[in-house]
Formats: C-alpha cells, sequence, structure tokens
C-alpha cells in the first residue's frame, strides 16, 4: 500500500499536465468552437433574458410546478409544442481567474481519487503500465463518464459530449503518465 500524502508530487504534477492541456485544447485548437450555436436575434433574446431578472442558476421550461403538474393537459401541450429548454444563466462578466482555480482545484480532486485507488490497490514498485492503466481508468471516470449524463437528459450535443470525452481521455493519459513516471519504487 502506498500513502496519499506520499503521492503528492504526482498528485500536483498531473493535475499542471491537466490545466496546460485543456489550456491548448480550448485556446489553441478549434474543435470546440461548435460545441454551442447563436440564437437567431441574440439582442432581442437577451434583453427578454434580462427583463426576467433571472438569478444564475439552471432553468427548464415547460417546467412544471409539482409531479401531478406533469400530468396537467396544459403542460403536456406545451411540452409537445415545443421547444424544451434547459438552460444555465449565469452572471455577466464571468470572472476567468475564479473559473480556471476551480477547473485546477477539480483537477486536483481528480489525481487524488486516482492516487487513493492506486495507493490502495499497488505496491511501491509497481511496473509503470500497470500505474499508468489504474490511475488513468480513474481519471477517465472522473473527468468523462458523468458527461453523458447531461447529454442523455439535458439533450446536450452528442458531439460537444464526445469531444469533452476525448478531451477527459486526454487528461486521463496524462495523469496516468504521471503517476506511472513518478509512482514510488
Amino acid at each position: 500500500m502506498v500513502s496519499v500524502l506520499s503521492l503528492w508530487l504526482p498528485i500536483l504534477l498531473s493535475a499542471v499536465a491537466v490545466f496546460l492541456a485543456s489550456s491548448v485544447i480550448h485556446m489553441v485548437l478549434s474543435y470546440h468552437r461548435t460545441d454551442f450555436r447563436g440564437v437567431p436575434d441574440e439582442n432581442s433574446a437577451l434583453a427578454a433574458m434580462r427583463s426576467l431578472g433571472l438569478e444564475p442558476g439552471d432553468y427548464m421550461m415547460p417546467y412544471p410546478a409539482s409531479a401531478a403538474g406533469m400530468k396537467d393537459p396544459a403542460f403536456m401541450e406545451k411540452m409537445k409544442a415545443g421547444p424544451i429548454v434547459a438552460m444555465t444563466v449565469m452572471s455577466g462578466g464571468p470572472n476567468m481567474g475564479s473559473l480556471l482555480s476551480k477547473w485546477f482545484l477539480y483537477a486536483v480532486v481528480v489525481s487524488l481519487f486516482a492516487a487513493y485507488v492506486a495507493g490502495r490497490t499497488l505496491l511501491p514498485g509497481t511496473p509503470y503500465l500497470q500505474v499508468f492503466r489504474v490511475t488513468g481508468t480513474v481519471a477517465f471516470v472522473g473527468y468523462s463518464l458523468a458527461l453523458w449524463q447531461a447529454a442523455i437528459w439535458y439533450g446536450r450535443s452528442p458531439s460537444a459530449t464526445f469531444k469533452s470525452t476525448i478531451d477527459g481521455l486526454i487528461y486521463a493519459l496524462l495523469t496516468g503518465g504521471v503517476f506511472g513516471w513518478l509512482w514510488p519504487a
């Protein structure tokens, strides 16, 4: 067994590697530019949204007030007529420093879980490939699998979800590589 505390260096370095890779993926490569589409007459749509005074959060339209409301003929007609909207409202002018800090912290947490599972299942001196396999798998689960819930339940684009899953695979490979490289002898 290997203590998680003894794995502080691969935890931090793998998080840094993921952070840097995600920066390249999102700022240099162009394959995520089509993840979202614009709304026709954006200015009118934004003005209408502002007039509602929505607080930041997740919203659904049509929205039943209760489980019984889902059987209400008026609700069912709204659902049938469409569109059905699941949306996230964010505050104006997101603070990129705060968002990037949260993303880095998330990468540390994923690496911490990879370290925990590997530390409980592998011994010091375990070969690189076995460490890579265990930590990479845990990291892939942390970065990718939950993305598909949004595609299944909220209609997130399968294409965007697939691309983010590929990102998660890249992050997992980097995480596994760092852990395999720095695994205690």
